[in-house]
């Protein structure tokens, strides 16, 4: 049996967690610079605010229903993120965390009714940390996330836990969704589905093997076998990035060459640090410039260089020094840009390294990268860059965020005594 764990409107809930005043209080989060809402509590969704929905189109719901809207604040919730997936490893040997806000752990062996040792899991985890979960438990993880689709949904009849553990529990879950709510279900399949008749799950499993391979490849046919309880897809284990990616949108248009290059720089920095975190060397990069499709200028700009790198490196140094020049390469005056990145990618382990004869990664820059990331490990906000990144921080749009209060000492919630 297989459960996933999911956190209840995630970024929402963690801004409840040290605000209790907005519990009951309709609550939504935007993306990097005040983009658009990735994150809604019920009470917003039943005012009608969508996913993904540009911030200024929902500014007149937001003033007439009083709306507390928050800026992202990750680091906050990466941080909660942790906590809740440490307490939920200790359920299971075997834990595949999906995403910021879910996992999935493997329940063979575990001896216990498969409801209450659900509400444990989610009595847990809201005592430790404030963060209400949905559990689902089923025999594949598909079917697992059905059950989670339940509990969610009818959290008064479920208290936030449910198991399909029965065919005839199985098939009245696939009858109640919809086929485009389905794991594993794009919306343009959605629309073909629903072309042939096909509007819930049910329906979808119930349909011919060989058809759905030819129209829905290999994937589509283990997602069949998956609603009908065979299980197609195993536990992953957490593997190395293969590639990282930095990227922004910025807060305003840029024009000089110097600005970018400082940018792309500081990509390069902070993906370098990323990849020296998994142990890992780089052995080429993209770079790319955009300018704003969205603007009003006629003329766009977009233009990306794909550098193969002379050796394998995890420095700061050498990588930023081969984006510059990748930028280089491609800027064009006259051009206002808007959104910039820096891609890492071919990557080998560090104790697969085979030195060269004649180009290598200069060797006295290890050990200048550890200090450097042991001293920005331990003070936060990097205090050491290098000159070619300003000294002062660049910083997002970031009208309504909240204090970091787990990640930052001098954020941290006060409590007076009267």
């Amino acid at each position: 049996m297989f459960a996933l764990v999911d956190c209840n409107n995630f970024y929402a809930s963690c801004e409840r967690m040290f605000n209790p005043s907005l519990n009951g209080k309709p609550v939504v989060v935007l993306s990097n610079n005040d983009g658009c809402v990735i994150a809604r509590s019920n009470e917003a969704k039943a005012l009608g605010v969508g996913m993904a929905v540009p911030a200024f189109q929902i500014q007149h719901l937001v003033e007439r229903n009083q709306i507390v809207v928050f800026s992202a604040n990750f680091p906050l919730y990466g941080d909660m993120s942790q906590r809740v997936m440490s307490i939920l490893s200790g359920y299971s040997p075997e834990q595949e965390i999906y995403s910021i806000d879910e996992c999935f752990l493997n329940l063979d062996g575990i001896q216990e009714d498969f409801t209450d040792y659900g509400l444990r899991m989610r009595s847990h985890v809201l005592k430790w940390t404030g963060i209400p979960v949905s559990v689902g438990i089923a025999p594949t993880k598909t079917l697992a996330k059905v059950a989670n689709h339940i509990a969610k949904k009818f959290h008064d009849r479920t208290g936030g836990s449910y198991v399909i553990d029965s065919e005839l529990r199985r098939i009245k879950a696939l009858k109640w969704l919809k086929v485009e709510d389905v794991w594993g279900i794009g919306r343009r399949q959605a629309i073909k589905l629903k072309a042939i008749g096909v509007q819930t799950a049910y329906e979808f499993s119930l349909l011919d093997k060989e058809w759905v391979r030819r129209h829905m490849t290999i994937n589509g046919v283990k997602l069949l076998e998956e609603l009908n309880g065979q299980k197609a897809h195993d536990m992953e284990l957490k593997e190395k990035r293969q590639s990282i990616a930095i990227t922004r949108t910025f807060e305003k248009e840029y024009t000089k060459q110097e600005e970018l290059s400082e940018r792309i720089t500081t990509f390069a920095v902070t993906a370098a640090e990323k990849l020296r975190r998994q142990k890992s060397f780089c052995r080429s990069l993209i770079v790319f410039i955009s300018t704003n499709r969205f603007g009003d200028a006629c003329e766009q700009y977009s233009n990306s260089l794909h550098v193969k790198l002379p050796f394998p490196t995890s420095s700061s140094i050498e990588l930023s020094k081969a984006a510059t020049s990748a930028l280089n390469r491609i800027f064009k005056n006259d051009f206002r840009y808007k959104r910039a990145g820096v891609i890492l990618m071919d990557f080998i382990n560090e104790t697969e390294l085979q030195p060269s004869l004649f180009f290598n990664s200069d060797p006295r820059h290890k050990s200048l990268m550890q200090t450097i990331d042991k001293l920005n490990n331990k003070f936060g906000n990097p205090v050491l860059k290098l000159a070619a990144q300003e000294f002062r921080t660049w910083k997002m749009k970031q009208e309504h965020l909240s204090p970091r209060y787990t990640t930052n000492i001098n954020e941290v919630i006060r409590v007076k005594l009267l």
